[in-house]
């Protein structure tokens, strides 16, 4: 073969290959840039000032409705003499007073409803914990005081519909009638079911119909039949934990039917489907003692739900994790006390356009809005 035909030949063999180079890349998934994660920066302003000399609590749980609204739990109770200086006898300052317990505010931070507390045919909680809002336009809410072992339903104006449980002694795990200190609910709307993270004081995840509010199943770790028994303190080093621990903080459903449990204590995100059939477990900061690794999740709203957004009140700092596989991909938030930082965040929201709502529990008794920076939702 002369000079120029072999040429040829190369250039030919160069060409064949870089184009099944290319159509293997055609085939291949899109990489994931840093513009592809959500990003987010804080809005110091948000929300605006309450009306009526009102003042914040400890916030027990926040979540967002079909509107786009959000939707806090807080603690009136929690508030300390300086700070509701004014609702004292005589007052002992200009500000403040106690909030309702239920508050209702638009994107833009404005106060749109608030009410709760004690009423005519029912008993209010002793320490509110949790909030959730059905498409049907009920609020359903909790509590984790001692003898807080129900779940209350009211409509959005705060009148009383029904409760599943009631404020009396619990009667363990595996009873079903009766809950123990449930800390969150989350409502499946096909199947018009609402899943309880049951929670402070049972170890289990409990499921209701959301109208007759008659049982349906309950779960434990893994699947299994939960137990009550004492448990050692968590330690990183030891075999996982066979059952729940104290507590059960969320409970969250996606799209394709997965069921996403916070067992906020042993640093884990237990994964079931819905009828409580074990899929797996991912662990996060595994040396993390004190209250846990594991405090809330909020699924990503991008069509394919790509991510979950998990609330570390520990450590402080909120963990991006990706969907498929459990493997963390970014995270935001430091422990402090200005704009976008944290003390114990407690529970998180993310609505339709991204942006991430959180609430503080302890002395931070504030929530925050963090606006998605990123394009993160194509």
């Amino acid at each position: 073969m002369t000079r120029a035909p072999r040429r040829r030949a190369i250039d030919l063999a160069l060409m064949m290959l870089v184009s099944a180079i290319a159509a293997t890349v055609l085939l291949l998934p899109r990489s994931v840039s840093a513009a592809d994660i959500p990003a987010f920066a804080v809005e110091p302003s948000w929300p605006k000032q309450l009306p009526n000399n009102w003042i914040l609590g400890q916030v027990g749980g926040i979540t967002v409705d079909g509107q786009g609204h959000i939707w806090v739990i807080q603690r009136p109770r929690s508030l300390t003499d300086d700070e509701k200086g004014a609702a004292l006898n005589p007052p002992r300052s200009k500000c403040c007073i106690p909030a309702p317990p239920v508050l209702e505010f638009d994107v833009d931070g404005n106060l749109l409803r608030a009410w709760g507390g004690p009423g005519q045919g029912y008993e209010w909680v002793g320490r509110e914990h949790g909030i959730e809002v059905d498409e049907r336009g009920f609020v359903w809410i909790g509590g984790n005081a001692d003898n807080d072992n129900a779940i209350l339903k009211f409509t959005v104006d705060g009148k009383f519909v029904a409760q599943i449980g009631a404020i009396a002694p619990s009667k363990g795990s595996n009873d079903t009638t009766q809950l123990g200190k449930p800390a969150e609910t989350a409502i499946d709307k096909d199947a018009n079911e609402i899943y309880v993270a049951d929670g402070y004081g049972n170890r289990r995840v409990i499921v209701f119909d959301a109208t007759t509010l008659a049982y349906k199943r309950h779960w434990g770790a893994y699947g299994r039949t939960p137990d009550d028994a004492k448990q050692p303190p968590y330690d990183p080093k030891a075999p996982a934990a066979q059952q729940f621990g104290n507590p059960v903080h969320c409970v969250k459903i996606a799209d394709d039917g997965l069921v996403y449990v916070c067992d906020r204590i042993n640093d884990r995100i237990q994964v079931f489907r819905k009828d409580g059939t074990f899929v797996t477990e991912w662990f996060f900061e595994k040396n993390t003692l004190g209250n846990g690794a594991v405090w809330d999740v909020a699924i990503w709203p991008d069509p394919k739900q790509t991510y979950l957004l998990s609330a570390d009140g520990e450590n402080n700092e909120i963990r991006i994790i990706r969907r498929a596989d459990g493997s963390v991909v970014g995270s935001f938030g430091h422990n402090g006390r200005n704009a976008g930082q944290f003390h114990w965040v407690h529970a998180m929201a993310v609505d339709k356009q991204g942006n991430v709502y959180t609430a503080e529990v302890d002395t931070g008794k504030r929530i925050q809005k963090f606006r998605l920076t990123s394009d993160a939702l194509r």
